[in-house]
């Protein structure tokens, strides 16, 4: 049997401003969590945990499975996730606190701080017309996949580790399409932000991060990189399900670490559940949080520039954040993939409810199914969030 906790106690009690104040769970929560448990077992995910807020607080979360499990440690509100590409919206953030303190403009040319880009091919023009807004919105042109030998790998466990490796291969990269004129993902971007506000403050991006974001909301359990000592029998391990010689199913372990090198401003964020609400109720509007960045600046970043290839009519990305409208609601948030984590947060501005969720499994050997059911629990869950009270 899985373990539901409505009532909030230890680390995520402490983790969000007001948390002392107990919450009702949301109506419909219970059969969330069936659904919730429903997909990770259909997936043969390992591990998971998920949470709800309301108001700025945590109302209920809930865990599943497994964080290791050869040891039989279970998932428990401690456990530290990978989330990917949740992390461009601290790097967003980041780069949104330089322009409010007047440090660059998002009009600036992203040739003004990194002028090894005019190396890369731009068939539609020069590579001085990308600007910073467009970098933050997907629409500068660069390609998806992070870097141009990944041959179809899922992931790659050689990540470059230094800006000069990276600068190497910019002759033997092309802009896809003429920059701000549509969107299309791309995690470079986010290396080149994160390369413009180390040129700018002189501090390495996590030092920026930790110094400017993490401390000033009293997130104090999160890293990029190895895992501290000191929070390593919290780290959750990460899994792929693969197809054996004979078809079936195989959960293979990858290990606890693993190293995202340059690609940790775009996608190198570990903190346990209780860490990622700090940061979803900052961009809530918890109390104090003006201290990091502007309300103001906040729905900025939130107004939708150009229309993804999202399911729904309506959906749109912002200044990295991600538009949603289900029923009449607009949300907010970003989804992350990375090695065998998935993860997924979205928020709802007008109640301040959100949800924020944590996988340590990806299941390779039914791909389509298996992002299918992905997508279903996300839908649950932006339902839940987005029914009226």
């Amino acid at each position: 049997m899985q373990r539901v906790v409505i009532l909030l106690g230890g680390a995520l009690l402490a983790a969000v401003p007001g948390g002392a104040r107990a919450q009702r769970p949301p109506a419909g929560w219970a059969a969330f969590v069936r659904a919730f448990d429903g997909y990770a077992a259909e997936d043969s995910v390992v591990g998971a945990s998920v949470l709800i807020m309301r108001g700025g607080q945590v109302t209920a979360h809930h865990e599943y499975g497994f964080a290791d499990r050869a040891l039989g440690q279970r998932v428990d509100e401690r456990t530290i996730f990978h989330w990917g590409s949740i992390t461009k919206t601290l790097t967003a953030v980041a780069v949104m606190q330089l322009r409010d303190r007047k440090r660059l403009s998002l009009d600036d040319r992203v040739t003004r701080y990194i002028p090894e880009l005019r190396q890369v091919h731009d068939p539609f023009g020069s590579m001085d017309d990308v600007m910073i807004r467009m970098l933050l919105s997907h629409s500068a042109g660069f390609q998806n996949p992070t870097w141009p030998y990944k041959a179809g790998k899922p992931w790659e466990p050689f990540e470059p580790t230094r800006w000069e490796q990276l600068v190497a291969m910019l002759p033997y990269q092309e802009v896809a399409f003429a920059p701000g004129s549509r969107y299309s993902y791309s995690n470079p971007g986010f290396i080149y932000l994160a390369r413009i506000i180390e040129q700018l403050t002189g501090d390495p991006y996590q030092s920026y991060v930790y110094k400017n974001l993490w401390t000033p909301l009293g997130i104090t359990h999160s890293y990029f990189g190895a895992t501290p000592y000191h929070l390593a029998s919290q780290r959750s391990n990460n899994y792929d399900v693969v197809p054996d010689s004979a078809g079936r199913e195989s959960v293979v372990a990858n290990g606890r670490d693993f190293d995202p090198g340059i690609t940790i401003p775009n996608g190198g964020w570990n903190a346990p559940l209780g860490d990622v609400a700090l940061w979803v109720g900052f961009l809530s509007g918890a109390a104090g949080s003006d201290t990091v960045l502007a309300r103001a600046t906040l729905d900025e970043m939130w107004r939708p520039l150009f229309a993804t290839d999202g399911e729904a009519p309506g959906d749109s990305v912002g200044l990295s954040f991600f538009v949603l409208w289900r029923e009449g609601v607009r949300l907010i948030g970003h989804t992350g993939h990375q090695a065998g984590f998935r993860s997924f947060f979205y928020l709802e501005p007008r109640t301040k409810a959100a949800v924020i969720a944590a996988f340590n499994t990806t299941n390779d050997a039914r791909e389509a199914q298996s992002a299918q059911g992905f997508k279903r629990i996300i839908d649950t869950a932006l339902e839940l969030i987005a029914a009226r009270r």
